[in-house]
């Protein structure tokens, strides 16, 4: 018989989960899906927004910036789908953001290696 794994699921700002009868988990982190019984040797890793699965069956902890509880699978996966897109869109805008840092420095570097030089600014 597999042992069952006591699953906590935490945010920042509340408990959302506290099941002690978990018989299996399965996740997902960017290298892909991964399943957990009891027994399971320890594991750390960065969860992608994604469904967190369980079955009902030590210890499995989950610390997460947010999370959404629910039974239909539809509504999860659609919820999961605009977190990743949300997640795209803001590391779009921090790498359009690091390129305008990047150029601002070197234009200042520029400036000040060859004084006598003007530079138009754009």
């Amino acid at each position: 018989m597999k042992r069952p794994l006591h699953l906590v699921l935490t945010t920042a700002q509340q408990l959302l989960l506290d099941a002690a009868d978990v018989v299996a988990v399965r996740g997902e982190d960017a290298s892909g899906c991964f399943g957990i019984l009891g027994g399971h040797a320890d594991l750390i890793t960065v969860l992608v927004p994604s469904v967190l699965r369980m079955s009902g069956g030590a210890q499995l902890h989950v610390a997460c910036r947010g999370a959404v509880r629910g039974d239909s699978i539809e509504k999860l996966e659609t919820a999961v789908r605009a977190a990743r897109a949300e997640q795209l869109n803001e590391e779009r805008r921090a790498r359009v953001e690091q390129m305008q840092l990047h150029t601002r420095t070197l234009r200042t570097l520029v400036r000040y290696l060859h004084p006598a030089t003007r530079h138009v600014e754009s």
